[in-house]
């Protein structure tokens, strides 16, 4: 879910307006997973908001949330599509889809700014729905602990304490899950990535606003007050000014912190990377060619780095897109960042091999 997700929310909590929220619980089909799109509509059918679904299920879930909000039930709506229709929410042929449609009243709205609240804090959660079965519209918020809040049955709350711990910690995103007679929408809520940027050089400017683009809160560091500025970096998170090393050494590192060093300077490389590669950090990147990152991994030797911590360091940065602008070197550089962070290796699509039939995994996954 998005920041701007939850502000909606929050306006269409102050403004007092009838509105019902439509969630796309499942999707099947060759697609990437869409789940957790969101669409919210008001009493006179308007949709709030620029979180849509798609447009030929947008149809029938506005026809739907006028009943919705009349009887105040909540609803599944289960859709099958062509592939014309299926084109149009992402799936690239047809497929089926499933939107689980509730008012959108005081105690939703108050549970999502709970979770807003803990997802603000850095902690990650999961809102639990229930969508069939019995208790349907019963919901939980669950932290990394199994602790949960809200009400559903005794057993299934015992199921989901257990599950959805395991789902946080994975790189597991929001779902559909069958437990016995229910099944339940469980929505992960994680804190953003935070990428950390060493140097404000021309490479930083479009790597952050890349970076933002994909979700991550970025954060310049330099010792240059005029290179490290808001003029240049206008959509930047944070940016600190200083002693690289000093910084680097206040810093909390972790599997959702990669770090890019784009500042072309041994005094900083070497003791950031020292830094970096003594946490659990899931990405490292060093800017320069092969025979300068050679002599940078030099150093780290000599040191005392050992070397399996060393291989860790990607020098040359980035995938090899033949860029050769700013733009273009770091469009390779975030690439990289999001294949690691997914497992993935950043070959061509059409190089995988195809999956079996009847399966979409490799699509899905």
């Amino acid at each position: 879910m998005s920041h701007e997700t939850f502000e909606l929310i929050e306006r269409l909590r102050q403004a007092g307006r009838p509105a019902a929220m439509a969630t796309l619980v499942r999707t099947a089909g060759t697609t990437p997973r869409k789940e957790g799109t969101k669409m919210f509509v008001g009493d006179d059918g308007g949709i709030f908001g620029s979180v849509t679904i798609g447009g030929c299920v947008d149809a029938r879930v506005i026809e739907h949330s006028g009943e919705v909000l009349g009887t105040s039930a909540p609803q599944l709506l289960k859709m099958q599509l062509g592939d014309e229709e299926a084109w149009e929410i992402g799936l690239t042929c047809g497929g089926s889809v499933e939107v689980f449609v509730e008012p959108l009243s005081d105690p939703i709205m108050q549970f999502y700014e709970t979770a807003r609240r803990e997802w603000q804090a850095g902690n990650s959660v999961a809102l639990a729905t229930v969508i069939s079965g019995d208790a349907v519209g019963s919901r939980l918020l669950i932290d990394s602990s199994g602790a949960a809040r809200g009400s559903a049955p005794a057993d299934l709350i015992e199921q989901l304490s257990r599950e959805v711990p395991r789902m946080l910690r994975s790189s597991s995103g929001s779902r559909t899950v069958s437990f016995g007679a229910h099944e339940v929408y469980i929505e992960i809520l994680r804190p953003s990535a935070r990428l950390f940027v060493f140097g404000a050089g021309a490479v930083a400017i479009p790597l952050v606003r890349f970076a933002r683009e994909l979700g991550f809160r970025t954060i310049v560091i330099d010792g240059r007050a005029r290179f490290a500025s808001r003029e240049r970096f206008p959509d930047v998170d944070e940016i600190k000014v200083g002693i690289a090393s000093e910084i680097a050494e206040q810093m909390e590192l972790g599997p959702a912190t990669p770090v890019v060093l784009v500042a072309h300077d041994y005094k900083i490389d070497v003791p950031v990377l020292k830094k970096a590669l003594a946490s659990d950090t899931p990405y490292i990147g060093l800017l320069g060619s092969r025979r300068r990152g050679s002599a940078i991994l030099q150093m780290l030797r000599d040191d005392g780095v050992p070397e399996e911590q060393i291989s860790r360091v990607r020098v040359p940065i980035g995938l090899d897109l033949g860029g050769e602008t700013a733009a273009e070197i770091a469009l390779s550089i975030i690439s990289e960042v999001v294949a690691v962070m997914r497992g993935r290796s950043g070959s061509a699509m059409s190089a995988r091999p195809a999956a079996p039939a009847g399966e979409a995994a490799l699509q899905r996954s």
